[in-house]
């Protein structure tokens, strides 16, 4: 198995996963919202690769982040979807897929990330409910099912609002890097260990 950075050419293989794993109408899902009019962040798109018989590449799992605001100016990410292909759950892939990529945003300078999905698989990351009190989303969604991280302690203190796309003009100002600090906040000291492993 190789993880890797998630290119062009893996957008259809990625998208028939997705649709076998969430079915063809999860685009009406809030989360969606969110997506329809910015592209994912292409430096922390993982694909989880490997190869058949014929040598082609078979695509068996995904990660992805776009980029989003709260309350219009306050820059964060928002992970999903992610999928493993059926024969793979849990065996672990979907684990390492988002200890990597959060790996990667913290080293990138990201500080806050937030989600939808089952609290009691994304707590053992450090996500929790407690951090989207104060925040909305643009349409019905479970609110059990609305987590935070806070990839720099302290990131959320104070901050409320909608959750809206991104609309600034460069990526860039999505992150705030901070020279040989490398953030490891409850939940995610594990990061650090998985990612420095040979893939």
């Amino acid at each position: 198995m190789i993880i890797t950075t998630e290119e062009p050419r893996h957008s259809a293989a990625i998208e028939a996963l997705l649709d076998q794993s969430f079915g063809t109408d999860r685009h009406t899902k809030t989360a969606y919202r969110l997506r329809d009019t910015v592209a994912p962040l292409s430096d922390l798109g993982l694909v989880a690769l490997e190869h058949d018989d014929h040598g082609e590449e078979v695509l068996q799992g995904t990660i992805r982040y776009w980029p989003i605001s709260i309350s219009g100016f306050v820059p964060a990410l928002l992970l999903g979807p992610i999928a493993v292909a059926p024969h793979l759950q849990g065996a672990g892939l979907g684990s390492k897929l988002i200890r990597m990529s959060l790996n990667k945003a913290a080293a990138a300078g990201h500080r806050i990330v937030l989600l939808v999905g089952d609290a009691p698989y994304y707590s053992r990351f450090g996500f929790t409910r407690r951090l989207t009190m104060d925040l909305q989303l643009p349409g019905p969604v479970d609110l059990d099912r609305f987590l935070g991280l806070e990839i720099v302690p302290g990131a959320l203190d104070g901050v409320s609002g909608m959750i809206t796309p991104w609309t600034g003009t460069a990526t860039e100002d999505l992150a705030i890097p901070v020279p040989g600090a490398f953030a490891t906040p409850a939940g995610f000291a594990q990061t650090r260990l998985w990612y420095a492993r040979p893939a």
